[in-house]
């Protein structure tokens, strides 16, 4: 069993950055891929970034390629996502993800373990 807790959202004004973090309960950590999802109210819950057990692979949605950027310390049990130049579309709350195997999956049906989500909220 993994265990997820997300931190760093917030409030902020367009054009503005944050860093969000998830850290993970498990002495494996990098045997699971991670990712970040995030879901606006009224819609399905979209595939933000995704990062490989070792930390060599990722992959980005097409709508923040470029703009986030994520990482991971495995010593640390901690995946970052570095957001920046944020919109207000990029507003919704942001749920980290991990599953067990150590490849990246931009699907979420392929994640079997989630943090509770935080907000972000940018301004216009």
């Amino acid at each position: 069993q993994v265990q997820l807790v997300e931190s760093g959202g917030g409030l902020v004004q367009a054009g503005g950055s944050l860093r969000l973090s998830c850290v993970a309960s498990t002495r494996t950590f990098s045997n699971y891929a991670v990712g970040w999802f995030r879901q606006a109210p009224g819609k399905e819950r979209d595939f933000v970034a995704t990062i490989s057990g070792p930390g060599g692979t990722t992959s980005y949605g097409d709508s923040v390629k470029g703009r986030f950027t994520i990482s991971r310390d495995n010593a640390k049990n901690t995946v970052f996502l570095q957001m920046g130049s944020l919109e207000p579309e990029d507003t919704a709350v942001y749920y980290c993800a991990a599953r067990g195997s150590t490849m990246i999956s931009t699907t979420t049906r392929e994640y079997g373990y989630w943090g509770q989500g935080t907000q972000v909220t940018v301004s216009s």
